[in-house]
């Protein structure tokens, strides 16, 4: 295994070939479309794209809101959002409702809702989100840190879904799979030969299948992407996210990303899930902790 010393710098050209999407132009960005409706009132699409088990990937979910904020907001860059999932997201039509709380000179903060409908046209709230926004490129450069850059192998180490034999690694299968570039660390992968470590840590090169480069949103994505640590933890099943906070702290530089997950905690059916992002200048560009309900029988 590379330690993060020798380990090689990633780059674009790490990517398959044939992806050539740009932000602005990819499958992320019209999947994650909002449409003002009225001021702070924005119409969206679920896409079934980004479903895990049937249900919408929380992550992909919080990037939508995110969305919207980046519009109702002063600023456009997420710097911290803290999510709660009331209920599970469906594919398909939803409204997202916002807030202005407060706008200042480098900071402005806002909330959001989601809302679907059931099946007697009632309208149902899926997510509450708080965040504050800013612009990442107006932060100073100084860097004063103890974190360091994940170990993974190099990405010709690792392995995704299409390296399965039946190119489904994930238990109940995932639409997910098909939108991500993502290459697991073997040693985070004993779940997937029905040998898991025990140890509550996952960790994976990430990108967008098409090729687009990462920006803040999403980054709001990528913590919440990699297959539950709850695998190398031997439980199985859908792994259901109550609340996740990402801190954003820098624009990520082209290449693929570097996420490192890992739990220490696993009580009374519930874990935490603490997720580092780097990129390819070794820069920690996103944090995250999100609380999740495992399924222990």
């Amino acid at each position: 295994m590379a330690t993060a010393a020798s380990a090689p710098s990633p780059s674009a050209a790490s990517l398959p070939a044939s992806a050539t999407a740009r932000i602005g132009d990819s499958e992320f960005d019209r999947d994650t479309a909002v449409t003002r409706r009225e001021p702070g009132v924005y119409d969206t699409e679920l896409s079934a794209g980004w479903t895990i088990i049937n249900a919408v990937n929380g992550g992909y979910l919080l990037a939508v809101l995110g969305r919207a904020l980046a519009d109702a907001l002063p600023h456009a860059d997420p710097f911290t959002i803290s999510a709660h999932y009331l209920t599970a997201s469906a594919p398909g039509p939803a409204v997202i409702r916002t807030d202005v709380v407060r706008a200042g000179r480098t900071l402005s903060t806002g909330q959001a809702s989601l809302f679907q409908y059931d099946e007697e046209g009632r309208e149902v709230e899926r997510i509450r989100v708080l965040a504050s926004y800013g612009d990442l490129d107006a932060l100073p450069d100084d860097v004063r840190t103890t974190a360091e850059p994940p170990a993974i192998p190099p990405l010709d180490q690792c392995f995704g879904a299409q390296d399965a034999p039946d190119h489904r690694p994930v238990p109940g299968s995932s639409a997910i799979a098909d939108r991500l570039f993502l290459k697991l660390d073997p040693a985070t992968l004993g779940w997937a030969l029905g040998q898991p470590s025990g140890k509550g840590e996952m960790r994976a090169w990430f990108g967008l299948a098409d090729g687009r480069d990462a920006d803040p949103l999403s980054l709001l994505l990528a913590v919440d992407a990699l297959p539950p640590t709850a695998f190398e933890m031997g439980l199985t099943g859908w792994v259901p996210t109550v609340e996740l906070t990402v801190h954003v702290r820098h624009r990520p530089a082209p290449g693929p990303l570097r996420v490192a997950i890992t739990t220490r905690n696993l009580a009374g059916g519930f874990l935490e899930e603490d997720a580092e992002v780097w990129d390819s200048a070794d820069r920690l560009v996103a944090q995250s902790r999100q609380l999740a309900r495992a399924r222990l029988s």
